[in-house]
């Protein structure tokens, strides 16, 4: 289990984020049409996993601007944008906002994803969504990179997800 902060509230996660230098979990989302989407799907390409509570709130929204921005500049690498809004309203977002680089993946079904990548925040006013976290996977879906950001209201570290592509 690990602590994240809303608000100086302390918040708990399920579990705790894949190690790096381990195979990352296997896991099942929806895409915008309601197809499935597993981290099958990806292999041979480079993944940025940026994982957050809700695309309709300004931090969240920000961190899916600035991966958008930075995508079409790196080489076989994916973009991940996950998180349990509705398909519809990641697509919306997506449309609204003009962003083309990017591939929003929704946990709305509540699976596993949340509880194999420790990132489903357990307890608190957003019990049951996912918390911000920033994980980078090499083509073979080996982890690379994993950052669980301490306060829900801070940005993640960009840069630093990005070097470990380097």
């Amino acid at each position: 289990m690990s602590q994240i902060t809303i608000k100086d509230k302390k918040i708990n996660t399920y579990g705790r984020l894949p190690e790096i230098g381990e195979k990352a979990p296997h896991f099942e989302l929806v895409r915008a049409d309601l197809s499935p989407a597993t981290l099958k799907d990806f292999k041979g390409k480079r993944v940025i996993m940026n994982i957050f509570p809700s695309v309709d709130t300004h931090v969240c929204a920000t961190s899916v601007r600035y991966f958008n921005e930075r995508a079409s500049k790196l080489n076989n690498t994916e973009i991940l944008c996950i998180s349990r809004d509705l398909p519809f309203a990641q697509k919306r977002f997506l449309d609204d906002e003009g962003l083309k680089n990017i591939t929003n993946l929704s946990d709305f079904r509540q699976g596993d994803f949340g509880k194999d990548y420790g990132v489903e925040m357990i307890d608190g006013p957003w019990a049951g969504l996912l918390s911000r976290v920033v994980i980078v996977l090499d083509e073979e879906g080996k982890v690379l990179h994993t950052q669980q950001v301490p306060d829900i209201d801070e940005e993640p570290d960009y840069l630093s997800a990005l070097k470990s592509l380097l």
